[in-house]
């Protein structure tokens, strides 16, 4: 008699889509984050006028015609500012976070692998940098350092050294307490290339993640900084410092202040979707694969 049973086949394992598709907001502001960073990198050959060029004839001319955006009271291309504009914001967002993440990872790695008064002096100077916003801060270390572009990237640095550093100790009091950690202990491996092959790859990637949350957050202290006063100096085209200067014009020139502060809106918007895409695609504590 013959068999006729049938055997489920076994499951496939289905191939999880890509991020792209799964995330269509996220490709959205990848693509708009792209296009302003393609305005930056090629502004000289996109921007139509000199972002500093002042024009008598043109002053205050609203959109259209021969200046898209409109200008300014000194009659500077706004079109032309913004695109400069976008150069600076991202110059400024991600190398204060570079340099922020790296001062966290040295503070952070030291704090999390000291002991005694040592890891109390470092908390509390972690502790002391977190109790205030990042924008205190920066005004703070502004107040210290002086104005220019290469002072708000330093000072934005040093007040996003608090987060990073934190979230650095806890990962290090988590890895060093792993088995292969104390294996490398008793084996009487150095305790720098314990750091380097077993510490710190471990803490390294989490803290990439964070930095593309850090990015919109750096770029939106340092437009605070400008549009205070106390940030970028003119004539550069800094968009913070283009919103302060069209605030007296609002009423008759809202596209002074509209236009570079929609500028600013987009790429934030777009940024933040982006790092939080990131960081639930890559954290292995909200990753699913559901």
């Amino acid at each position: 008699m013959t068999d006729t049973t049938t055997h489920a086949a076994p499951p496939v394992a289905r191939k999880r889509a890509s991020i792209f598709l799964r995330r269509p907001f996220f490709t959205l502001a990848l693509l708009v984050a792209a296009g302003y960073a393609i305005c930056a990198a090629f502004a000289p050959a996109i921007a139509p006028y000199d972002p500093t060029a002042q024009s008598i004839e043109a002053m205050m001319a609203p959109p259209g015609g021969a200046h898209l955006l409109g200008t300014d009271s000194y009659g500077q291309d706004i079109f032309s500012r913004i695109i400069y504009g976008a150069r600076y914001a991202l110059l400024i967002g991600f190398c204060s976070v570079l340099l922020g993440a790296a001062g966290g990872l040295a503070l952070g790695i030291a704090a999390g692998l000291s002991s005694g008064w040592v890891e109390w002096v470092l908390l509390r100077i972690i502790d002391a940098i977190l109790t205030l916003p990042s924008l205190i801060l920066a005004v703070a270390f502004i107040a210290i350092l002086g104005q220019g572009v290469d002072k708000v990237i330093y000072a934005v640095a040093l007040s996003m050294i608090g987060p990073f550093a934190w979230m650095v100790r806890a990962d290090v009091l988590q890895v060093k307490n792993q088995l292969f950690v104390e294996a490398a202990h008793l084996m009487s491996i150095p305790f720098l290339q314990i750091v380097r092959r077993h510490i710190l790859p471990n803490v390294i990637f989490p803290l990439c993640v964070q930095m593309t949350v850090r990015v919109s957050e750096a770029i939106l202290v340092s437009a605070s900084l400008s549009f205070l006063g106390i940030g970028v100096t003119p004539p550069t085209p800094d968009w913070g410092l283009m919103i302060a200067e069209g605030r007296g014009f609002v009423s008759f020139a809202p596209w002074m202040s509209g236009m570079p502060g929609l500028a600013l809106a987009l790429l934030l918007i777009a940024l933040a979707i982006v790092g939080d895409g990131v960081r639930e695609e890559f954290d292995p504590k909200l990753r699913s694969d559901r």
